[in-house]
């Protein structure tokens, strides 16, 4: 028979959002028992530092603040723009990752009564795990720093934070809701056609030259008035819009987490179910191997949206803003980045219980790893491509200073990428389930970490290359190069040796075969 409430219980709806919460705070405890509390604490601190860094530094360069027409002018001008670009960054990675990355995986949460509030919760938390995210989120702190100067950074970096929090929230609800719309019958085929339209919108703005003016009138001017202003009832007025808009949507994005989680996904379930025709033997181990883990990398969800997002999304960029040689070098650390995230940080992950079996064939350990460096180079070599093929088309036509040091930086950078990946994967295993779209190669602390080294280190090597070409001396940059790609060929080499070493791979594949 019903009963009424007592005075203590709050309404139904209430109650479950309320434990919904603490479902999340028992998950974050989990999550943070797995990681050791002295690297935790270490991670935490690097990325803070880095991120007040970003925040503060700029404000007392030299021209910082400045009044007058100059360089701290000019970046307040492009402040509404850079908000409008990152809150398209945040939708594009929330769609293409449906909804956000997993908390915990769900395999592991299948006997637990976890909400899907709960899980639109932690994918919020985890949206700092995409180097995008991180690259721009520093950049907008960074360009309003120095645009504001130092008298008035401060309360400019609590606007900024505010519009970072809101504008991932906001990404947030669009990525639940195209991930329910894709999960319905025909839905794939409707967001690719959204897709397609959207870009083909984008194009005929860019080349009808109304994609600027367009830019000059989005709303986003109104919010960067409100930080430029100061302390004062704007400021006050602008945070309250920025607060109203993070906390509606993170509560209007639980509807969409729900009405996903009613539905399988049919792309993973496309992908389970086809079947493949068997080709040629190849003629070596290595070859045979190379063809196993490229299949296993390019018929994966997740690969493919992630490849898609990476390149094409930077190479619009900068096709939309004409970027010169000097600034597109510039994007192959990032694309490079991103890929190393979607699964080569933790490449042994990709064998599961399989590499039991892989372990057991007459194949030298040397082989077994230079298949695997090669199929994470080559889907880094390939996403990077894409973004400078599409970028160049508009960059003009390059010097010999600009060939040596975009072929140069593009090499230092894959290399650097991919001896760093493979060293943590050996050094840092762990189980990971890449099936799920949403899912991520490793715990989220260690996703962090990763995703800051490698935007710090990949920035640094594409910014002295990009030096080099305004520099103009061809014979320069290839010479760092090539010593910068034969340290890493170094590093990498003494990865594959240890390799070798028994005690260390029985570490990594029963770690990652659990």
């Amino acid at each position: 028979m019903p009963t009424g409430l007592s005075s203590t219980e709050l309404p139904g709806a209430l109650a479950s959002e309320w434990r919904a919460v603490g479902d999340l705070l028992h998950l974050l405890r989990f999550r943070a028992a797995t990681v050791p509390r002295r690297r935790a604490l270490l991670i935490g601190a690097s990325f803070l530092v880095l991120t007040a860094a970003a925040a503060a530094v700029p404000a007392y360069l030299p021209g910082a603040g400045e009044l007058g027409p100059g360089r701290a002018r000019d970046a307040l001008s492009l402040l509404p723009t850079a908000f409008a670009g990152f809150q398209l960054l945040t939708l594009v990675a929330a769609v293409a990752s449906g909804g956000g990355r997993e908390l915990v995986p769900r395999e592991q949460l299948a006997a637990y009564p976890m909400s899907p509030t709960t899980d639109h919760l932690g994918a919020l938390l985890l949206a700092p795990l995409n180097v995008a995210w991180l690259l721009q989120s520093w950049t907008l702190l960074a360009t309003a720093a120095y645009g504001l100067g130092p008298a008035r950074w401060l309360p400019g970096t609590v606007a900024v934070l505010l519009w970072i929090a809101a504008a991932t929230a906001t990404a947030q609800v669009v990525g639940w809701s195209v991930e329910g719309v894709r999960r319905r019958p025909y839905g794939i085929a409707l967001v690719r056609g959204l897709a397609l339209a959207g870009a083909a919108l984008g194009a005929w703005l860019q080349l009808t030259h109304r994609l600027g003016p367009l830019l000059d009138t989005l709303p986003t001017r109104w919010f960067v008035i409100g930080l430029i202003e100061g302390v004062d009832g704007r400021w006050v007025l602008t945070l309250a819009a920025e607060l109203g808009i993070l906390v509606a949507a993170v509560v209007l994005g639980a509807v969409p987490a729900h009405l996903a989680a009613r539905v399988m996904p049919r792309d993973e379930s496309d992908a389970d179910a086809a079947t493949y025709a068997a080709g040629p033997i190849p003629r070596s181990d290595l070859a045979m191997l190379v063809r196993v883990d490229r299949a296993s990398v390019w018929r994966a969800v997740p690969m493919r949206r992630g490849l898609m997002v990476l390149s094409i999304g930077p190479g619009v960029v900068a096709l939309a803003g004409a970027l010169t040689w000097s600034q597109l070098i510039l994007l192959p650390g990032l694309v490079a980045s991103g890929g190393a995230l979607l699964f080569a940080v933790n490449a042994w992950c990709l064998d599961g219980r399989g590499g039991l079996w892989r372990e057991s064939l007459p194949v030298a350990p040397r082989v077994v790893f230079a298949a695997r460096a090669w199929v994470c180079a080559e889907f880094i070599t390939v996403a990077s491509a894409i973004t400078l093929a599409i970028g160049c088309l508009r960059a003009g036509v390059p010097d010999l200073a600009d060939i040596a040091a975009v072929v140069a930086g593009s090499v230092a950078v894959l290399l650097h990428v991919v001896s760093a990946a493979m060293r943590w994967s050996q050094a840092h295993p762990y189980s990971a389930d890449l099936h799920s779209a949403r899912a991520t190669p490793a715990p989220p602390l260690a996703m962090i970490a990763y995703s800051s080294k490698l935007a710090a280190s990949t920035t640094v090597i594409a910014l002295l290359f990009s030096g080099l070409i305004r520099l103009e001396a061809p014979a320069l940059a290839l010479a760092l190069g090539m010593v910068m790609s034969g340290w890493s060929c170094l590093r990498l080499s003494a990865t594959a040796g240890a390799w070798a070493d028994p005690s260390v791979r029985a570490r990594v594949v029963t770690t990652v075969a659990l």
